[in-house]
């Protein structure tokens, strides 16, 4: 992957949440609170992250999702995780 498209990442967070967690791809924009919102909690979190490895490639410090509160948080984060590899 060279060129890292937040639109990309967004489109395959969107997809994880809609598989995981049986939410409506309606529901879920980059402003969208993961936790308050579309209330998930931190099994969840989890359960994203080992799919966002899953799905990467790359492994995720659980610090780097410590601080992560919206769906722009997550596709921030995996756009910098794979920047990072480039």
């Amino acid at each position: 992957m060279t060129e890292v498209s937040k639109t990309q990442v967004f489109e395959q967070v969107r997809d994880a949440l809609v598989e995981l967690f049986e939410l409506d791809p309606a529901d879920i924009t980059l402003e969208i609170h993961l936790y308050q919102e579309l209330d998930l909690d931190s099994i969840d979190a989890v359960d994203l992250v080992v799919h966002l490895q899953n799905l990467t490639g790359k492994k995720i410090k659980p610090e780097e999702f410590k601080s992560v509160r919206t769906v722009q948080d997550v596709v921030d984060s995996v756009v910098n995780l794979l920047s990072e590899a480039q």
